[in-house]
Formats: C-alpha cells, structure tokens, sequence
C-alpha cells in the first residue's frame, strides 16, 4: 500500500518562544517528484502555512527528513495562536465554543493552543469571541497566518 502521508519539518524563528524552532507536522502528498504537499495539521508556532496550504518541501540528508521549502498555494484557512492568561480559567470553556462556529484547535498545554479557521468561516465572528476574551484579560492572541479572504471579513463588517 502506497504511503499517503508526510511528516515534514518546519525550521523557523518563532516569536513566541524568541528562538529557531522546528515543528514537525503531517502533510498529504500531492506530487513527490515535484515535493509538493498539503498540509495536515494545526501548526502551534509555524511559518505562514495553514492547514490545507500546498507547499514544497525536499528531503535533506543531513537532516534525515523532508524539509519545508516554500508555499505554493494559500488554502485561505488562517492559524490563530492562543495563550491563556488566568491560572483557573479552563482553555477547553473557549475551544468548544470555537468548535461550535467550526473552528478546529490544538492544545500544546494546559495555556496554548492553535486555531484552524476554515476558508468559509467568517472571521469577525472568531475575533469577536477572542476580543471579548483578550478584553477581560483571560487570554493573549496572535494571527500569524491570517489569509486574505479572513482580512476581508473583518473590513466588511
């Protein structure tokens, strides 16, 4: 049975963490000639990929994994990143509700977490709950991937 899947490393400066990373994370493959993919994950800290991104990766020796070159095609989801500020507060209380308006996430811990919005979810919609949340000082967040269809929501409105 052919492979249909990836793990793919992704080097970059993360200013969360204010150091280089890697993450490593799953990726359909698209083209393996070419080294092209999807990407099949939530990234916590990443580049500018979302999920469903296609990008080109190649494998490097000296690394003993497929490497991530560049992005080839924006899927127009958007990555949000979430840090809990309240010790007592329950990060699950704001990714169920995301959950409800389709808003997929990943916990790294008990006080980050990663957001997936789909291309058709309207983002003023998301921002307003993380606005009411961020104004009340529960949480921080971060659009470090935020596609031009999800700019474009927050203008019409």
């Amino acid at each position: 049975m052919q492979e249909s899947h990836k793990k793919i490393v992704f080097k970059y400066y993360s200013t969360y963490l204010e150091e280089i990373v890697s993450e490593t994370m799953w990726a359909e493959i698209v083209d393996l000639e070419k080294g092209h993919f999807k990407l099949d994950n939530i990234p916590f800290f990443g580049p500018l990929i979302a999920t469903d991104d296609i990008f080109r990766a190649e494998y490097d020796d000296a690394e003993k994994n497929f490497m991530h070159r560049e992005t080839i095609e924006s899927s127009g989801n958007s990555i949000l990143q979430v840090l809990v500020l309240e010790k007592e507060f329950d990060a699950t209380l704001i990714r169920e509700k995301l959950k409800t308006i389709n808003c997929l996430s990943e916990a790294l811990n008990d006080t980050f977490f990663a957001v997936e919005i789909v291309k058709n979810v309207d983002y003023s919609i998301v921002k307003s709950l993380l606005d009411e949340y961020e104004s009340n000082s529960v949480i921080e967040f971060t659009e470090p991937c935020l596609s031009e269809k999800h700019r474009a929501d927050l203008l019409k409105n």
